[in-house]
């Protein structure tokens, strides 16, 4: 039975988007608003299978988990910040002295 809902979802985005640019003449707003009212539709018939009741479950399940998250202060976010920037400082300096004796040594043994 999902199969045939599935189905008829596909059917109704196809046939949304389809009227949506063979409407032109129409008004931009009616077009918008048919086409959202028909993927309502389409979501409306996904929901009732039981891939739609899993994803809206994990969609619930991640607002949760989001809610949990704790979020850092202005304070940590500055400091992490800082110390980013000092890192990339360093790690490019670190590069540059590398690159740096490398081409030393090649000029070296080259000339």
């Amino acid at each position: 039975m999902d199969k045939i809902k599935f189905a008829i979802v596909l059917v109704l985005v196809a046939a949304g988007i389809y009227g949506f640019y063979h409407y032109t003449d129409e008004a931009f707003l009616f077009r918008v608003l048919g086409l959202l009212v028909v993927i309502a539709v389409a979501f409306g018939i996904v929901v009732t299978t039981q891939a739609g009741a899993n994803g809206v479950n994990f969609g619930r399940a991640a607002v949760v988990e989001m809610r949990k998250t704790v979020w850092p202060t202005k304070k940590e976010t500055m400091q992490t910040t800082g110390i980013v920037m000092i890192m990339v400082i360093i790690m490019g300096l670190v590069l540059w002295l590398f690159d740096t004796i490398l081409v030393s040594i090649i000029r070296w043994l080259t000339s």
